[in-house]
Protein backbone atom coordinates (compact mmCIF):
# COMPACT_ATOMS: atom_id res chain seq x y z
CA UNK A 1 0.00 0.00 0.00
CA UNK A 2 1.18 3.59 -0.48
CA UNK A 3 2.08 4.07 3.41
CA UNK A 4 4.93 6.29 3.96
CA UNK A 5 4.41 7.14 7.04
CA UNK A 6 3.11 3.99 9.45
CA UNK A 7 0.95 4.99 12.24
CA UNK A 8 0.03 2.84 15.01
CA UNK A 9 -3.15 2.38 17.06
CA UNK A 10 -1.99 4.34 20.25
CA UNK A 11 -0.14 6.80 18.02
CA UNK A 12 -3.37 8.02 16.64
CA UNK A 13 -5.39 7.47 19.81
CA UNK A 14 -3.08 10.15 21.74
CA UNK A 15 -3.57 12.03 18.58
CA UNK A 16 -7.04 12.22 18.36
CA UNK A 17 -7.67 13.52 21.82
CA UNK A 18 -7.09 17.10 20.45
CA UNK A 19 -10.39 15.99 19.18
CA UNK A 20 -14.67 15.29 20.19
CA UNK A 21 -14.81 11.92 18.14
CA UNK A 22 -14.85 9.39 20.68
CA UNK A 23 -12.34 6.53 21.14
CA UNK A 24 -10.86 4.84 18.08
CA UNK A 25 -12.49 1.89 16.66
CA UNK A 26 -10.54 0.62 13.97
CA UNK A 27 -7.95 1.87 11.85
CA UNK A 28 -6.70 0.69 8.39
CA UNK A 29 -3.94 2.02 5.51
CA UNK A 30 -5.40 2.87 2.18
CA UNK A 31 -3.45 1.37 -1.00
CA UNK A 32 -4.39 4.24 -3.59
CA UNK A 33 -2.64 7.46 -3.96
CA UNK A 34 1.03 8.27 -4.42
CA UNK A 35 1.85 11.30 -3.02
CA UNK A 36 0.07 10.98 0.77
CA UNK A 37 -0.07 8.17 3.95
CA UNK A 38 -3.52 7.96 4.19
CA UNK A 39 -5.79 5.85 6.64
CA UNK A 40 -9.49 5.20 7.47
CA UNK A 41 -9.66 5.98 10.45
CA UNK A 42 -13.35 5.08 12.41
CA UNK A 43 -14.56 5.91 15.79
CA UNK A 44 -17.07 6.19 18.31
CA UNK A 45 -18.53 8.74 16.71
CA UNK A 46 -17.75 8.78 12.84
CA UNK A 47 -15.87 7.41 10.14
CA UNK A 48 -13.07 9.50 8.86
CA UNK A 49 -10.03 9.84 6.27
CA UNK A 50 -6.33 10.17 8.02
CA UNK A 51 -4.09 12.47 5.77
CA UNK A 52 0.04 12.50 6.45
CA UNK A 53 1.17 14.68 3.65
CA UNK A 54 4.42 13.41 2.41
CA UNK A 55 5.33 15.69 -0.61
CA UNK A 56 2.92 18.17 -0.43
CA UNK A 57 4.50 22.04 -0.15
CA UNK A 58 3.66 22.54 3.67
CA UNK A 59 3.25 26.28 2.92
CA UNK A 60 0.11 25.38 0.75
CA UNK A 61 -1.36 22.81 3.30
CA UNK A 62 -3.36 25.77 4.62
CA UNK A 63 -4.88 26.51 1.44
CA UNK A 64 -6.15 23.20 0.46
CA UNK A 65 -7.58 22.54 3.58
CA UNK A 66 -9.26 25.91 3.14
CA UNK A 67 -10.41 25.40 -0.37
CA UNK A 68 -11.49 22.10 0.41
CA UNK A 69 -13.95 24.06 3.28
CA UNK A 70 -15.46 26.06 1.08
CA UNK A 71 -16.32 24.16 -1.51
CA UNK A 72 -17.64 21.52 0.68
CA UNK A 73 -19.75 24.74 2.46
CA UNK A 74 -20.52 24.95 -1.32
CA UNK A 75 -22.37 21.80 -2.10
CA UNK A 76 -19.18 20.14 -3.76
CA UNK A 77 -19.17 16.95 -3.07
CA UNK A 78 -15.69 16.29 -1.54
CA UNK A 79 -13.44 15.95 1.79
CA UNK A 80 -14.47 18.52 4.53
CA UNK A 81 -11.21 19.03 6.72
CA UNK A 82 -12.43 18.07 10.68
CA UNK A 83 -11.47 21.11 12.95
CA UNK A 84 -10.23 20.53 16.31
CA UNK A 85 -11.51 21.56 19.61
CA UNK A 86 -9.14 24.67 18.94
CA UNK A 87 -10.95 25.00 14.88
CA UNK A 88 -7.50 24.06 14.05
CA UNK A 89 -7.51 22.16 10.60
CA UNK A 90 -4.01 21.05 10.62
CA UNK A 91 -1.57 18.98 13.05
CA UNK A 92 1.39 16.96 13.37
CA UNK A 93 1.74 13.14 13.54
CA UNK A 94 4.79 11.22 13.57
CA UNK A 95 6.91 14.13 12.51
CA UNK A 96 4.37 14.78 9.26
CA UNK A 97 1.61 17.46 9.13
CA UNK A 98 -1.70 15.52 9.42
CA UNK A 99 -5.39 16.36 9.07
CA UNK A 100 -8.48 14.50 9.53
CA UNK A 101 -11.44 14.62 6.30
CA UNK A 102 -14.66 13.72 6.57
CA UNK A 103 -15.53 9.80 4.94
CA UNK A 104 -17.31 10.11 1.66
CA UNK A 105 -19.46 7.13 0.38
CA UNK A 106 -19.19 5.08 -2.69
CA UNK A 107 -16.67 3.38 -4.93
CA UNK A 108 -14.58 4.11 -7.87
CA UNK A 109 -15.20 3.45 -11.71
CA UNK A 110 -12.72 2.03 -13.68
CA UNK A 111 -14.82 1.29 -16.99
CA UNK A 112 -16.49 4.19 -17.06
CA UNK A 113 -19.39 4.74 -19.50
CA UNK A 114 -20.77 8.22 -21.40
CA UNK A 115 -23.36 8.55 -18.14
CA UNK A 116 -20.50 8.45 -15.86
CA UNK A 117 -18.62 11.37 -17.92
CA UNK A 118 -21.59 13.40 -18.05
CA UNK A 119 -21.83 12.97 -14.33
CA UNK A 120 -18.18 14.00 -14.05
CA UNK A 121 -18.58 16.93 -16.84
CA UNK A 122 -21.28 18.83 -14.48
CA UNK A 123 -19.79 18.36 -11.76
CA UNK A 124 -16.86 20.08 -12.88
CA UNK A 125 -18.13 23.07 -14.17
CA UNK A 126 -19.42 23.33 -10.58
CA UNK A 127 -16.82 23.12 -8.77
CA UNK A 128 -15.21 25.47 -10.99
CA UNK A 129 -18.04 28.25 -10.76
CA UNK A 130 -17.72 27.69 -6.93
CA UNK A 131 -13.97 27.67 -6.52
CA UNK A 132 -14.20 30.79 -9.03
CA UNK A 133 -13.58 33.67 -6.36
CA UNK A 134 -11.72 31.77 -3.60
CA UNK A 135 -8.09 33.47 -3.67
CA UNK A 136 -5.60 30.69 -5.16
CA UNK A 137 -2.12 30.22 -5.85
CA UNK A 138 -1.13 28.91 -9.64
CA UNK A 139 -1.29 25.17 -9.36
CA UNK A 140 1.80 23.60 -8.43
CA UNK A 141 2.98 21.36 -11.78
CA UNK A 142 2.54 23.99 -14.16
CA UNK A 143 5.02 25.80 -16.59
CA UNK A 144 7.85 26.44 -14.36
CA UNK A 145 7.73 22.32 -13.17
CA UNK A 146 7.48 21.30 -16.63
CA UNK A 147 10.04 23.07 -18.05
CA UNK A 148 12.69 21.70 -14.04
CA UNK A 149 10.98 18.82 -14.72
CA UNK A 150 11.41 18.06 -18.46
CA UNK A 151 15.07 19.12 -17.73
CA UNK A 152 15.79 16.48 -14.70
CA UNK A 153 14.33 13.16 -16.76
CA UNK A 154 15.66 14.26 -20.80
CA UNK A 155 18.89 12.50 -20.24
CA UNK A 156 17.35 8.76 -18.65
CA UNK A 157 14.66 8.87 -21.88
CA UNK A 158 15.78 6.96 -25.16
CA UNK A 159 16.59 9.41 -28.14
CA UNK A 160 13.20 8.86 -29.91
CA UNK A 161 11.72 9.91 -26.62
CA UNK A 162 13.76 12.83 -25.63
CA UNK A 163 13.08 14.38 -29.38
CA UNK A 164 9.64 14.04 -28.96
CA UNK A 165 8.83 15.85 -25.79
CA UNK A 166 12.04 18.25 -27.12
CA UNK A 167 9.58 18.96 -29.77
CA UNK A 168 6.31 19.27 -27.44
CA UNK A 169 8.11 21.17 -25.08
CA UNK A 170 8.51 24.14 -28.31
CA UNK A 171 5.14 23.48 -29.69
CA UNK A 172 3.07 24.03 -26.05
CA UNK A 173 5.50 27.26 -26.05
CA UNK A 174 4.08 28.75 -29.44
CA UNK A 175 0.48 27.92 -28.28
CA UNK A 176 0.34 29.75 -25.42
CA UNK A 177 -3.62 31.57 -24.93
CA UNK A 178 -5.14 33.35 -22.52
CA UNK A 179 -8.14 31.28 -21.37
CA UNK A 180 -10.77 31.49 -18.88
CA UNK A 181 -10.03 30.07 -15.22
CA UNK A 182 -9.64 30.13 -11.16
CA UNK A 183 -9.57 26.89 -8.75
CA UNK A 184 -8.90 23.82 -11.00
CA UNK A 185 -8.83 20.30 -9.29
CA UNK A 186 -5.95 19.22 -11.75
CA UNK A 187 -5.96 15.66 -11.15
CA UNK A 188 -9.22 14.25 -11.42
CA UNK A 189 -8.58 10.87 -12.39
CA UNK A 190 -11.07 8.06 -12.19
CA UNK A 191 -9.19 6.46 -9.06
CA UNK A 192 -10.12 10.14 -7.38
CA UNK A 193 -13.90 9.85 -7.70
CA UNK A 194 -16.53 7.98 -5.78
CA UNK A 195 -19.79 6.96 -7.55
CA UNK A 196 -22.59 5.85 -5.22
CA UNK A 197 -24.46 2.40 -6.05
CA UNK A 198 -27.38 2.93 -7.93
CA UNK A 199 -28.92 2.96 -11.41
CA UNK A 200 -28.18 6.41 -12.45
CA UNK A 201 -24.60 7.45 -11.74
CA UNK A 202 -24.03 9.77 -8.50
CA UNK A 203 -21.09 11.10 -7.26
CA UNK A 204 -20.34 10.33 -3.72
CA UNK A 205 -17.06 11.97 -3.64
CA UNK A 206 -14.39 14.22 -5.14
CA UNK A 207 -10.92 13.08 -3.95
CA UNK A 208 -7.46 14.62 -3.47
CA UNK A 209 -7.23 18.17 -4.32
CA UNK A 210 -3.43 18.61 -3.45
CA UNK A 211 -2.69 19.91 -6.71
CA UNK A 212 -5.24 22.44 -6.85
CA UNK A 213 -4.54 25.73 -7.51
CA UNK A 214 -5.13 28.54 -10.20
CA UNK A 215 -5.11 27.81 -13.68
CA UNK A 216 -7.11 27.54 -17.02
CA UNK A 217 -10.19 25.14 -16.40
CA UNK A 218 -9.93 24.07 -19.64
CA UNK A 219 -6.90 22.55 -19.38
CA UNK A 220 -8.41 20.31 -15.95
CA UNK A 221 -11.10 19.32 -18.23
CA UNK A 222 -8.04 18.00 -20.77
CA UNK A 223 -6.78 15.68 -17.66
CA UNK A 224 -10.23 14.18 -17.17
CA UNK A 225 -10.86 14.03 -20.75
CA UNK A 226 -7.59 12.51 -21.38
CA UNK A 227 -8.04 9.48 -18.21
CA UNK A 228 -11.77 9.10 -18.49
CA UNK A 229 -12.78 9.18 -22.29
CA UNK A 230 -9.68 7.56 -23.45
CA UNK A 231 -9.61 3.68 -25.49
CA UNK A 232 -7.16 1.55 -25.23
CA UNK A 233 -5.21 2.41 -28.53
CA UNK A 234 -5.14 6.13 -26.32
CA UNK A 235 -7.79 7.50 -28.95
CA UNK A 236 -10.41 9.61 -27.23
CA UNK A 237 -13.90 7.42 -27.49
CA UNK A 238 -16.26 10.13 -29.27
CA UNK A 239 -19.12 9.55 -27.01
CA UNK A 240 -17.92 9.52 -23.85
CA UNK A 241 -16.13 12.73 -24.56
CA UNK A 242 -18.88 14.29 -26.22
CA UNK A 243 -20.87 13.38 -23.09
CA UNK A 244 -18.21 14.91 -20.87
CA UNK A 245 -18.22 18.27 -23.12
CA UNK A 246 -21.39 19.08 -23.64
CA UNK A 247 -22.50 18.11 -19.94
CA UNK A 248 -19.87 20.68 -18.35
CA UNK A 249 -20.69 23.57 -21.45
CA UNK A 250 -24.51 22.92 -20.20
CA UNK A 251 -23.40 24.83 -17.02
CA UNK A 252 -20.66 26.99 -18.43
CA UNK A 253 -20.84 27.21 -22.50
CA UNK A 254 -16.93 27.60 -23.54
CA UNK A 255 -15.56 30.64 -25.15
CA UNK A 256 -14.12 30.87 -29.20
CA UNK A 257 -10.50 30.91 -27.31
CA UNK A 258 -11.39 27.68 -25.85
CA UNK A 259 -12.65 26.02 -29.15
CA UNK A 260 -9.16 27.36 -30.53
CA UNK A 261 -7.02 26.00 -27.95
CA UNK A 262 -8.63 22.34 -27.20
CA UNK A 263 -6.71 20.05 -29.09
CA UNK A 264 -3.39 21.99 -27.20
CA UNK A 265 -4.91 21.31 -24.33
CA UNK A 266 -5.01 17.64 -24.62
CA UNK A 267 -1.65 17.57 -25.49
CA UNK A 268 -0.36 19.88 -22.32
CA UNK A 269 -2.59 17.27 -20.07
CA UNK A 270 -0.78 14.78 -21.72
CA UNK A 271 2.66 16.17 -21.31
CA UNK A 272 2.03 17.35 -18.16
CA UNK A 273 1.17 13.46 -16.68
CA UNK A 274 4.20 11.90 -18.64
CA UNK A 275 6.66 13.94 -16.89
CA UNK A 276 5.49 13.25 -13.14
CA UNK A 277 5.08 9.15 -13.87
CA UNK A 278 8.42 9.61 -15.67
CA UNK A 279 9.80 11.36 -12.72
CA UNK A 280 7.94 9.11 -9.89
CA UNK A 281 9.39 6.14 -11.83
CA UNK A 282 12.99 6.86 -12.06
CA UNK A 283 13.03 8.90 -8.14
CA UNK A 284 10.89 6.89 -6.30
CA UNK A 285 10.06 7.93 -2.68
CA UNK A 286 10.76 5.04 -0.48
CA UNK A 287 7.88 3.51 0.90
CA UNK A 288 6.08 0.40 1.92
CA UNK A 289 4.55 -0.87 -1.24
CA UNK A 290 4.60 2.27 -3.12
CA UNK A 291 2.23 2.69 -6.01
CA UNK A 292 4.46 3.67 -9.21
CA UNK A 293 2.33 4.21 -12.85
CA UNK A 294 4.06 3.67 -15.72
CA UNK A 295 4.72 6.43 -17.54
CA UNK A 296 4.71 4.86 -21.34
CA UNK A 297 0.85 5.50 -21.16
CA UNK A 298 1.20 8.91 -20.80
CA UNK A 299 3.90 8.79 -23.45
CA UNK A 300 1.39 6.86 -25.66
CA UNK A 301 -1.76 9.09 -25.04
CA UNK A 302 0.49 11.92 -26.10
CA UNK A 303 2.10 10.63 -29.23
CA UNK A 304 -1.99 9.97 -30.22
CA UNK A 305 -3.05 13.73 -29.21
CA UNK A 306 -0.14 14.72 -31.68
CA UNK A 307 -1.07 11.98 -34.38
CA UNK A 308 -4.47 13.39 -33.68
CA UNK A 309 -7.24 14.91 -36.49
CA UNK A 310 -8.15 18.12 -35.01
CA UNK A 311 -11.51 18.29 -36.84
CA UNK A 312 -11.71 15.02 -34.66
CA UNK A 313 -10.60 16.58 -31.58
CA UNK A 314 -12.48 19.95 -32.18
CA UNK A 315 -14.92 21.26 -29.34
CA UNK A 316 -17.70 21.90 -32.17
CA UNK A 317 -17.26 18.78 -33.74
CA UNK A 318 -17.94 17.11 -30.27
CA UNK A 319 -20.98 19.46 -28.89
CA UNK A 320 -23.05 18.94 -32.65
Amino acid sequence: MSVFTPVSPAQLTDWLQRYDLGTLVALQGISEGVQNSNFFVDTEDARHVLTLFEKVDSTLLPFYLDLMAHLAGHGIPCPAPRPARDGSLLGTLNGRPAALFSRLSGASVLNPTSAHCAVIGRAMAQLHLAGSTFPAPPHPRGADWIAATAARVMSILSAGDAAMLAAELSCQRDHTATLPGGVIHADLFRDNVLFTDGSTPCIGGLLDFYFAGRGDWLFDLAIVANDWCGNADATLDRARTAALLSAYAEIRPFNAAEHAAWPWQLRAAALRFWLSRLEDFHCPQPGEDVTVRDPDAYRRILAQRIAGDETTLSLASLLA
